[in-house]
């Protein structure tokens, strides 16, 4: 497995791999890249598999050496691989197929055909740790993301946690989240920050046992289908039509209560609303809060 440098924590004791690279992109970025080809090399791999549709994955596979090497047709480097293959995003009127099955189908000639969910492990120490947390029926919310248009107001949070009631509340997240969660619990002797003390599988472990967790659209939301945790996921500028909602075997999906022409207004977020409104943050979240209840009966 390669990944980005911050991200192989995630990684740390699953079963099914022998090694994680790892790139780091903030120190030399392209030193680093060249140094990554040449340990791939140096291995002589059957096969490499890229599930990105970026130039530098993209020539990391190219001149991997490796006989079979697979990925998307819009990875600009794609004419060089053995096998290309669509890679479709769907809209509201035509959803597309989730990206786990978009990515399964990279690999259909490697696998049976079941249908699988990622998986992430963590492990006994993992729990361990969140034990102290999980005493009690709790919720957990990650309000924080990269994009502001993925971003649920902090308002909309507000009225949540207002709306569950007693029930005991981690916020989740990495340590420059702090300052949101800080202010997100301030008047509530129920909620707890936890952002920034707990590492990646950490977090997917008190996810497992809480009885409803809540993100936007963003890693938090891909944690819980990792290890089936229940989930509601919250999408503002984006929409779960392009592929990327949660796989959970409990989820629920909130979207905005008004209709609105500019929705999606990308793949990704924005750093702004493009139409300045920002409607799409617009959510009656509290109504979520019955998930809850749903979850303990």
């Amino acid at each position: 497995m390669l990944v980005r440098k911050g991200n192989e924590t995630l990684f740390t004791g699953h079963p099914s791999l022998n090694n994680c690279l790892v790139w780091n992109k903030k120190e030399g970025k392209y030193r680093q890249l060249l140094m990554l080809l040449k340990a791939i090399r140096k291995k002589k791999y059957d096969a490499v598999i890229n599930l990105q549709r970026f130039a530098a994955s993209g020539f990391l596979t190219a001149f991997s050496g490796a006989k079979n090497r697979v990925g998307f047709d819009k990875n600009p480097l794609s004419f060089l691989f053995t096998l290309s293959k669509k890679h479709h995003i769907g809209n509201k009127e035509h959803p597309g197929k989730h990206e786990v099955d978009r990515c399964l189908e990279l690999v259909e000639s490697f696998r049976d055909n079941s249908s699988q969910r990622p998986a992430l492990y963590p492990s006994v120490h993992d729990f361990e740790v969140v034990q102290k947390f999980m005493s009690s029926p709790y919720v957990t919310i990650s309000p924080a993301s990269v994009w502001f248009t993925k971003q649920v107001p902090q308002a909309e949070w507000l009225a949540l946690i207002k709306a569950l009631g007693n029930v005991n509340v981690w916020l989740l997240g990495a340590k420059n989240d702090r300052e949101l969660c800080q202010f997100i619990a301030a008047d509530f002797s129920n909620v707890k920050v936890l952002a920034g003390e707990l590492s990646f599988l950490q977090s997917a472990a008190l996810m497992k046992g809480a009885v409803m967790n809540y993100t936007s659209d963003s890693a938090p939301m891909h944690l819980c289908s990792a290890v089936n945790a229940p989930v509601t996921a919250v999408f503002c500028s984006t929409i779960p039509e392009f592929g990327f909602g949660p796989l959970s075997d409990r989820s629920f999906i909130i979207e905005t209560i008004h209709t609105l022409n500019c929705r999606p207004c990308g793949l990704h977020g924005h750093r702004a609303c493009p139409q300045v409104h920002f409607k799409c943050s617009q959510l009656d979240l509290a109504r979520a809060a019955a998930n809850v209840n749903q979850s303990k009966s």
